[in-house]
């Protein structure tokens, strides 16, 4: 029975550093929406995000987001709006906890398709985005409701925390779709896969 493999080589580590780069890059480009009960971020993040789950196996894309969340919590300012333990009590920090777990489902889920097309790419990273989605919103909801004390009705939920960045999200998927699509092999040769 062979064991399976559970130290990371120094080429994973290192791919797994630059995407956890790439992801703290993609926080500081930014369009910053004025809204209520706190300022909502469209950032580039999603799209190196969506390129870990596409590109890396599930381990290495769930360990890079983790990197990033783990850097942006001890303090170090890679999130949008800075970084520290006290963004666990912020209503847009579930956003940040649905990267981690888009990343590896995606990366799950690609390792179970026999193909990798544009198309089944697609499906892949739209999954993706409902995951990253539905932890924001509930994250946020959440926080709202029982940390900050805020009544939040369903309409800014749907407004503010989808309607709002779903599509230009769903513009990052297609690009880092036609992205993946072309790197796949590259990478995987790589890691020597």
């Amino acid at each position: 029975m062979a064991r399976e493999k559970t130290a990371l080589s120094i080429r994973e580590l290192t791919v797994g550093g630059l995407f956890s780069a790439l992801i703290a890059a993609g926080a500081f480009i930014k369009i910053t929406l004025p809204t209520e009960p706190v300022p909502m971020h469209f950032t580039l993040q999603w799209f190196f995000v969506l390129l870990a789950g596409l590109l890396l196996d599930k381990k290495l894309a769930g360990t890079s987001v983790g990197v990033y969340l783990l850097l942006g919590l001890i303090g170090i300012p890679v999130f949008a709006s800075g970084g520290g333990p006290s963004y666990l009590i912020r209503p847009t920090f579930g956003y940040l906890l649905g990267f981690a777990v888009a990343a590896y489902t995606m990366a799950w889920l690609c390792e179970q398709l026999r193909t990798s097309g544009f198309m089944n790419l697609l499906m892949v990273s739209v999954a993706g985005l409902l995951i990253y989605y539905g932890i924001g919103v509930f994250y946020y909801f959440v926080v709202c409701r029982m940390i900050i004390s805020r009544e939040v009705t369903w309409q800014i939920l749907l407004f503010n925390c989808f309607l709002l960045t779903v599509g230009p999200d769903f513009g990052l998927c297609i690009g880092a779709v036609s992205v993946a699509a072309k790197l796949r092999n590259v990478v995987k040769r790589t890691l020597g896969r």
